[in-house]
């Protein structure tokens, strides 16, 4: 890799903040397991949530989750968190109570699995 590659890289890295990240929260807008447009709204939802919120988290547009019914579906790593019909009502909430907060919004959780051995933080990501 070239130095101006390099550079580039890191660049990128710097402005994804990865550094202090303490979630990663992954995205499936569809349309396989919702209408894209439903998708597409709780994405822009997610990234304003992050974004107003402070978020220290990094999220990820997933191409498919591979559950392709009752989305679009939401996972917070690395607790193993999965969330479908992830609205963008219901993403501002997880974003706020789970992501920010360190709390499950556990009435909506369909299922939880973390990757095998990985330590998950306290609440508030501590």
């Amino acid at each position: 890799m070239d130095a101006k590659d390099a550079a580039k890289i890191e660049a990128g890295f710097a402005k994804m903040s990865l550094g202090s990240a303490r979630r990663h929260v992954f995205l499936c807008p569809g349309p396989e397991c919702c209408a894209g447009e439903a998708g597409q709204a709780s994405w822009e939802a997610l990234k304003a949530a992050c974004k107003a919120q402070g978020a220290a988290t990094l999220r990820s547009k997933a191409d498919c989750l591979r559950v392709c019914a009752g989305g679009p579906w939401l996972v917070v790593y690395p607790e193993g968190t999965w969330y479908g019909q992830a609205s963008p009502e219901r993403v501002e909430r997880i974003v706020r109570e789970h992501v920010v907060g360190g709390r499950p919004v556990a009435e909506w959780v369909v299922r939880t699995q973390p990757l095998a051995g990985a330590a998950t933080p306290g609440p508030a990501g501590q």
